[in-house]
């Protein structure tokens, strides 16, 4: 961070930046940007596989004069077949009641697999390939990664928070759609989301960016009080979930609670 406030700080010439490439992951950085330019932009894929789908665009504008604007949710869309669901409970049940009865089942405690859609470019899951949970439990870390996640219990868990509240909640003066920026926590009602540090990665949710998972956000908003759930990438010692199929096998692994996949309401 000190050496790109050095370096990088001095050669400003506008008042909006956009940051790629691998220095754009550490998240305390791009938050200290937010310090200098009214617009930091850090794209859902930072890597090299964004690189290569910001040159298409940046030619596509030069050479044929046309904006384009690929949706984060990128992946394929596959096709939900029951039978995958084959010695579990499971039951289809409307959108509105889903987001109601989901909502309930994280605020009483309840560890959510949640498969929507088409999967997230990028390394983030933003509400279509993610485990969510209840941001004010302060166990439920240690709980996720001894459970679910099997990994180091030091790492935490992002928040996602409706975009209209996250300033309620954080100090920082800019969304952060890709969960792209840390920035300090500003409230003790959400252990569950808060780093050692008195951090958090937030993701800003609206409902024209994913309806789905704001209305389920909205309706445990509702219940709590809290504008936000505890988002995690939705793999257990593996890659992110892609297919249907995926998520079943990990649920069946793992210590979830509860399978979304669109509709369908899974459990053990």
């Amino acid at each position: 961070v000190e050496l790109v406030k050095k370096h990088i700080l001095p050669l400003k010439s506008s008042n909006n930046i956009c940051v790629a490439g691998g220095v754009a992951y550490n998240g305390y950085m791009n938050e200290e940007l937010t310090k200098h330019y009214s617009g930091v932009f850090v794209p859902p894929a930072v890597g090299d596989e964004g690189q290569a789908v910001g040159a298409y665009m940046h030619a596509d504008y030069v050479f044929n004069n046309n904006i384009h604007r690929p949706c984060v949710y990128a992946g394929a869309d596959h096709e939900i077949n029951p039978a995958i669901f084959q010695g579990l409970d499971y039951e289809y049940i409307s959108t509105e009641d889903l987001c109601h009865n989901i909502a309930d089942e994280i605020a009483n405690g309840k560890i959510v697999g949640w498969y929507q859609g088409r999967s997230e470019s990028g390394n983030r899951a933003l509400g279509n390939r993610s485990i969510l949970a209840d941001p004010r439990n302060a166990d439920i870390k240690n709980i996720i990664n001894s459970r679910i996640k099997l990994r180091e219990d030091f790492r935490p868990f992002a928040p996602s928070v409706l975009e209209e509240h996250y300033q309620d909640y954080f100090d920082t003066n800019q969304v952060s759609p890709y969960m792209s920026r840390i920035m300090p926590v500003t409230s003790d009602a959400i252990p569950g989301v808060t780093h050692i540090d008195g951090t958090a990665r937030i993701q800003t949710v609206t409902r024209e960016q994913n309806e789905r998972y704001y209305d389920l956000i909205s309706e445990f908003n509702r219940q709590t009080g809290i504008p936000m759930l505890l988002n995690t990438s939705f793999n257990c010692q593996e890659p992110i979930v892609e297919t249907p199929a995926d998520a079943v096998a990990t649920f069946k692994k793992c210590g979830l609670d509860i399978l979304v996949i669109g509709n369908w309401v899974v459990t053990k």
